[in-house]
């Protein structure tokens, strides 16, 4: 009796560890597949942007075939270095120009459509940097069309065009640098009778420092910097446009220009243009025939990003001004290709 017990209990073990065994052999089986699909997965192309038809030179909206040729309009609206507008969006609109609906080079061209009191020196200097390079790898014309502003930054961006067009009320020009201000509040803590203390290690570490009376010189280094990032942007404008260095910086300086002001002195090729006429000159040089182009414009994928990342700005108490909002770009630079009326 006993041997047909341990019999019984020993078949049984062998079964209950054999399920056991077969249960984590498939356990670690799905394991191994999930993480192979999972790689797989995280190495698939990402989109953030859809490509949506716009009015074409005649306000045709038509959706043609795949192989249709397409004008890229990429627009320049508002603070460049916001989230809505900076270096990474327009980056990834240029990438996706090239792929899904829009790959086989059905992109001939780009419209730049600015409106843009500039901003950070970063993100302006990288966005034109991008399209010189998008122009130059693909072998398309950018073209920039201005319906209100185009000021510092804004210009800085536009000089990667082969031509620029504006509308008769746009304006154009601040070619300069500005810091946000920075302010020392020492004597107000001296007459509140409060004392503030600051650790650093590094000379010149704390210049600048906001709770201390500021030595001179303390400014030099942020000079410095200002003058380079000037330079370089006289540099672009002159390599780009027809405008002589001395005249910029002596006569022009960091003045704002109506529209035939600035076609007088090289900044924009055509005034007392619309964006449809703008397309249209484009056309006839790419030689395409009026009804088998469409411009494409890339828009966010997401539902949320001009509701909850736009300029907020309420009736009543709270009035967020986009001045101040824009203090938060010194997280990036406290330098800013930025026109402030």
């Amino acid at each position: 009796m006993s041997e047909i017990i341990s019999s019984a209990l020993y078949a049984f073990f062998i079964g209950l560890f054999g399920v056991i065994g077969l249960t984590v052999g498939v356990a670690l089986s799905l394991i191994l597949i999930a993480t192979f699909f999972k790689r797989f997965k995280s190495v698939e192309k990402k989109t953030l942007y859809k490509p949506i038809a716009l009015p074409n030179a005649q306000g045709k909206r038509a959706v043609l075939d795949k192989d249709s040729p397409v004008i890229l309009q990429v627009d320049i609206k508002g603070v460049i270095g916001s989230k809505l507008l900076n270096m990474g969006s327009v980056e990834s609109q240029l990438t996706e120009s090239r792929e899904g609906e829009l790959k086989k080079n059905r992109v001939k061209a780009v419209l730049l459509k600015i409106n843009s009191p500039g901003g950070t020196v970063i993100d302006s200097d990288s966005i034109y940097r991008q399209l010189k390079e998008y122009k130059k790898r693909y072998n398309v014309p950018i073209y920039a069309y201005v319906d209100g502003l185009c000021a510092s930054g804004g210009m800085y961006i536009a000089s990667a065009a082969d031509k620029i067009y504006c509308s008769n009320t746009s304006l154009i020009g601040s070619i300069g640098v500005v810091s946000f201000p920075f302010f020392n509040v020492s004597k107000t803590l001296d007459d509140w009778g409060i004392e503030s203390l600051t650790l650093s290690e590094g000379k010149g570490k704390d210049h600048l420092n906001p709770f201390r009376p500021w030595k001179p010189g303390e400014d030099k280094n942020h000079r410095e910097i200002l003058g380079d990032y000037y330079k370089n942007f006289v540099k672009i404008i002159v390599e780009n446009r027809p405008i002589n260095e001395e005249t910029l910086i002596e006569t022009h300086g960091a003045k704002i220009f109506s529209a035939g002001q600035a076609q007088e002195i090289g900044l924009v090729d055509k005034k007392g243009f619309t964006l449809s006429e703008t397309i249209e000159e484009m056309v006839d040089v790419l030689k395409i025939e009026d009804e088998e182009y469409q411009v494409v414009e890339l828009v966010s994928k997401k539902w949320y990003p001009n509701f909850l990342q736009g300029p907020l700005e309420i009736i009543g108490e709270v009035n967020q001004n986009w001045r101040m909002a824009g203090m938060t770009f010194c997280e990036k630079s406290p330098f800013m290709y930025l026109y402030i009326p």
